[in-house]
């Protein structure tokens, strides 16, 4: 396993980490909890060190299972989890994603996740999303008195772009910012990866197998359950799997196959390889709720892509 530091920081992390949106129920079809605990564990002894979640992924069960998962090796591991959605633990809404980045709510929330995770410390603490109501400064001071007071190591934030950020960045100095970054989906590239390198800050990928897309497992016929998010078909502004769209892409990822398959490796090795071969990126969250995805996915962790292999990649894309 590779490990890197987030830039300027003492906070280190595997490259590739585990995501636990899929883990909470409501978000990928059913979970079974054990399983999803045996996968944590088996991720742990395979080297991976963060472990990203968030009160949002299942009501809080994501958190839950994450805080059984950890206790007893809580101290080895990277701890990531995030506020600043609205949700109802009684209805299980996110009341139509209405965000709240004040002092009260986040307060609020901190406190809850400490008590799910079991923990009395978060290592990297997140805004979820960018709450425009109110100045940036508001949640960054409660991010400096956090950590005065020990109950974060370090913040950051998620889902905001370069100016935002630099708002966040006049009253505290943000550790990182979490987007959806893979294949399929390169937007963060030019204007948010340039404005990380300039200030010295890390990314942090989510989405890395483009939410299953790049599992190689979907087909023609996939449907996604009443409790899967992907229902929607709608992936973060990208109609990746809608209709011609999705079939498309479903070429495109045979395409991939084979390149993958030339090296003996499969397309999701291909694709997490792809994410963390780009230097700005800390750590590749890899959405997993069974033991041998994960023993999959760490493979990618010590493939280093070569010049040829990416020609070949984006030649994958070139129609």
């Amino acid at each position: 396993m590779e490990y890197r530091y987030f830039k300027n920081t003492k906070l280190k992390t595997s490259v590739i980490g585990l995501g636990g949106w899929p883990m909470g129920k409501g978000m990928y079809g059913s979970v079974d909890e054990n399983e999803v605990i045996a996968a944590l564990h088996k991720a742990y002894d395979l080297g991976i060190t963060l472990f990203d979640t968030a009160p949002n992924y299942g009501w809080g069960a994501s958190e839950e299972t994450m805080g059984k998962a950890l206790k007893g090796i809580r101290q080895h591991c990277t701890i990531v989890t995030k506020a600043g959605i609205k949700w109802d633990p009684v209805d299980h809404t996110d009341k139509g994603l209405q965000l709240d980045s004040s002092k009260e709510f986040l307060n609020k929330s901190l406190e809850g996740s400490l008590k799910r995770l079991q923990t009395d410390y978060i290592d990297l603490f997140l805004i979820h999303f960018p709450d425009t109501t109110r100045p940036f400064s508001e949640p960054m001071e409660v991010f400096s008195k956090w950590k005065k007071e020990g109950k974060i190591r370090y913040g950051g934030v998620s889902n905001f772009n370069a100016e935002q950020m630099k708002e966040c960045l006049k009253t505290f100095p943000i550790t990182c910012n979490q987007v959806g970054y893979n294949l399929f989906d390169r937007r963060p590239e030019e204007e948010l990866f340039t404005f990380c390198k300039k200030n010295g800050i890390s990314a942090m990928a989510f989405g890395s197998l483009s939410y299953g897309l790049l599992t190689g497992t979907m087909t023609k016929d996939t449907k996604f359950g009443e409790d899967d998010w992907r229902r929607g078909l709608n992936a973060f502004g990208q109609l990746i799997f809608e209709g011609d769209n999705y079939l498309h892409n479903l070429e495109i990822v045979e395409r991939l196959k084979k390149i993958a398959a030339s090296q003996g490796k499969t397309v999701a090795q291909l694709a997490a390889a792809w994410v963390v071969s780009n230097p700005v990126i800390a750590v590749a969250l890899t959405g997993v709720r069974k033991s041998s995805e994960i023993e999959e996915n760490v493979v990618a962790a010590n493939w280093k892509l070569t010049k040829d292999i990416k020609a070949e990649i984006e030649k994958a894309f070139a129609d």
